[in-house]
């Protein structure tokens, strides 16, 4: 089991996965027997990306704004970091931030066009 031969150690394995409907921890237990399906299921925690939008982009303006506004000085320890990190998160989520997305579909259509299929009458 990759989660065994690359995390052994790990107490919680977070997953990020689209919000498919394949994407289901049930589905552990229809591959594995229910022990072993169950003992996954407690180390696993699961992150669904949006159904909207790039997942990615908004990951990593998240990431760009943790960096500059709480990353961008020295911390004596890594608990001094992760307290530092904490205290952003809960902040920041308690004021409901989001991402203001500003790439339209207009937008895609001029700037990706070329990955568009060709339509020949």
């Amino acid at each position: 089991m990759i989660s065994d031969d690359l995390y052994s150690g790990a107490e919680k394995i977070v997953l990020v996965m689209d919000d498919l409907n394949t994407h289901e921890m049930a589905s552990l237990y229809k591959a594995l027997e229910p022990s072993e399906a169950r003992r996954l299921l407690e180390r696993f925690e699961v992150h669904h990306t949006p159904e909207h939008g790039s997942w990615l982009n908004m990951a990593e303006i998240e990431l760009a704004v943790l960096s500059g506004q709480c990353l961008d000085q020295r911390f004596e320890s890594r608990e001094a970091l992760e307290r530092a990190v904490e205290a952003w998160l809960l902040e920041r989520n308690e004021r409901c931030v989001g991402v203001n997305w500003h790439f339209t579909t207009k937008d895609a259509r001029i700037k990706l066009k070329r990955l568009y299929p060709v339509i020949l009458h």
